[in-house]
């Protein structure tokens, strides 16, 4: 049995605080079903207090009123710690959510790492002020910190997303309450751990782990500035929806069913090479997974043999193994739901290839095996609906104008990729489908681009110096006519 970590007090304004309501949250090992640590419920009453700490170092503190380049200092200090205790992160979150450790390692840890390290080179060569000529004389326009910023994360990849809204919201002279989800706050208590040895300053961020009763709540509090918010649609809309009451501009990246489109010049080898890791990393249970691929029925078999046996090898088991591939989904809602699309994917006339259940010998567990459909129709359910799990669909097509067609009909519109032999025409592929990343032979995440969605799937960019200014505000002052400065 693992080492139980329990944490008693919250961290608000910098600070570790005793917490003013008394609920405490419990947090369960995907792998073992056992509880492996505790921490405090925020309530509302702890709500009220760091948006009171943020509101006044943002007032009257001098975290906004720092250089840049003092802000970068500390900032460097967080990114550098988080590099030093890479490991001791992965662990953490693959005990909570599940995610293998060795993708953790790169993508949970030190990926967070390089999100913290990109903003601080976007903020180094960011415009904050510039003049330009006017219609009716000479400008100076300016771009301020928004204020005090509502981060709410989600569980399948904390630091990450925690990075992606608190680097650019510090960088810029904003003040932060972060909210984690219930499912994984352990490692939150690391990066508090972190900041306040780095030199942030009173008030400047408190860290409420919390349930979506009270995240509502913080959504809608009069004290915010600015929410950013990562995680489902349906969430994603309700956000939305009480941040309306007090005009509180939000950023929402919310989910995916991106297309993976296979040309029918494409090398099978390398092409299966890319798909499979893009499509099952963190267990299926990433917004960006590609979890419908298209195949030209020229080649369908072919293709469709080569994933299937790919998928089938993955190596499924406990997610602190090094050797593991796909670990546990994070909880038995996931677990339960995952396998009722399996269930609807039959019902519907989709073949499963490979997979389809629990995996043999793991009776413990939130497990269900790397799962593909053959023989997927756009319209399924299973085509549609974002299942956020080692689930993925096939899907033929006819002549590239029909694959193009299936790739945009969707209410998603976040990634996508195409494979093939010829480049050139892979860009042109990739300029005709509505997403709002999109990857030619390759898959990747680039922190100096802008990353979001089309349609359902979000409001507003991170990372690159279009998510930089997502914490800003723009300001023109109308300089005196003949003002030399």
């Amino acid at each position: 049995m693992a080492e139980l970590v329990e944490h008693g007090q919250l961290f608000i304004g910098g600070e570790l605080t005793d917490p003013l309501g008394e609920d405490v949250i419990e947090v369960i090992s995907p792998h073992t079903q056992e509880v492996i640590g505790r921490v405090p419920h925020a309530s509302r009453a702890d709500v009220d207090a760091a948006v009171a700490a943020a509101r006044t170092a943002f007032d009257e503190g001098s975290w906004p009123r720092l250089s840049l380049g003092e802000r970068i200092e500390v900032v460097s200090r967080i990114k550098d710690a988080i590099a030093v205790r890479h490991e001791e992160i992965a662990r953490v979150i693959s005990s909570e959510n599940g995610s293998p450790y060795s993708w953790s390692v790169l993508a949970q840890a030190l990926g967070a790492m390089m999100v913290w390290d990109s903003a601080i080179t976007v903020a180094r060569t960011f415009t904050f002020e510039e003049q330009r000529d006017g219609v009716l004389g000479r400008l100076l326009v300016r771009r301020e910190p928004v204020g005090v910023v509502a981060a709410v994360v989600p569980w399948n990849v904390p630091q990450f997303v925690a990075a992606a809204k608190l680097a650019p919201a510090l960088l810029a002279g904003c003040t932060v309450v972060l909210k984690p989800s219930p499912e994984s706050p352990l490692d939150a208590y690391i990066l508090a751990e972190i900041t306040k040895e780095a030199g942030l300053p009173e008030g400047v961020l408190s860290i409420l782990p919390a349930d979506r009763e009270v995240s509502e709540y913080l959504v809608g509090h009069p004290g915010i500035d600015k929410v950013s918010f990562t995680g489902s649609v349906g969430a994603g809309k309700r956000v939305m929806e009480v941040a309306a009451h007090n005009l509180t501009r939000v950023t929402l990246e919310l989910g995916g069913k991106s297309a993976a489109v296979v040309l029918p010049d494409a090398d099978v080898e390398a092409a299966v090479a890319g798909i499979v890791p893009s499509a099952w990393m963190n267990n299926g249970q990433a917004c960006v997974a590609q979890t419908r691929i298209l195949l030209p029925r020229s080649r369908y078999d072919e293709f469709a043999e080569a994933l299937a046996a790919a998928a089938s090898s993955l190596v499924v088991g406990d997610p602190l193994d090094p050797a593991t591939q796909v670990g546990p989904l994070v909880a038995e809602r996931q677990q339960r739901r995952n396998l009722d699309y399996i269930r609807i994917g039959q019902e519907e006339g989709a073949k499963i290839l490979t997979g389809g259940g629990r995996p043999a010998g793991l009776d413990r567990g939130w497990y269900v095996e790397p799962t593909l459909f053959g023989d997927v129709d756009n319209s399924m359910r299973i085509a549609r609906e974002e299942i956020f799990g080692p689930v993925i669909c096939l899907l033929p097509y006819g002549d590239e104008s029909e694959a193009v067609k299936i790739a945009n009909d969707s209410d998603y519109g976040l990634s996508g990729s195409v494979w093939t032999a010829d480049v050139a025409h892979g860009i042109e592929v990739a300029k005709q489908v509505r997403t709002g990343t999109y990857n030619v032979n390759t898959f990747s995440l680039d922190m100096l681009g802008p990353f979001g969605g089309y349609k359902s799937s979000g409001l507003g960019r991170e990372f690159g110096p279009e998510g930089f200014g997502e914490y800003l505000e723009h300001k023109m002052i109308h300089l005196p006519a003949g003002w030399e400065g």
